[in-house]
């Protein structure tokens, strides 16, 4: 009944530590626009937003989401995310030695492709 300390376990737990710090990272968000809000408390807008609690909490969130999605999307119309993956692919010695496979059998397919054309012909 002992943990087994392998490799493919300390990978699965980098994956659960790596998922864990997104979620984590949502909460500190959260906080810091606690802390935001918390320093326009006197102020004008401050006041706006604690007299009218209930409503203003809603319209933020919904606010927060509709600024999450349209800076979403023009991440991925950048095209800044396949950039990123396409950095990271580079490093990665598998996903090249993967890369390499594929143009070789795009090679050999296109001669393949051009010994049927010389036979017919």
């Amino acid at each position: 009944m002992g943990i087994r300390l392998n490799k493919r376990t300390f990978v699965r737990w980098k994956i659960y530590i790596d998922r864990a710090r997104m979620y984590i990272g949502y909460i500190q968000f959260f906080m810091i626009g606690i802390v935001f809000f918390e320093s326009f408390k006197d102020k004008t807008l401050g006041k706006l937003v604690y007299d009218y609690i209930y409503i203003s909490i809603p319209i933020l969130f919904i606010l927060f989401i509709f600024c999450s999605l349209v800076l979403g999307y023009f991440d991925s119309r950048l095209g800044f995310k396949e950039e990123e993956q396409r950095n990271i692919s580079k490093s990665n010695p598998v996903l090249m030695e993967i890369l390499q496979s594929v143009k070789r059998l795009e090679k050999e397919v296109k001669e393949l492709k051009e010994q049927n054309k010389e036979k017919i012909n």
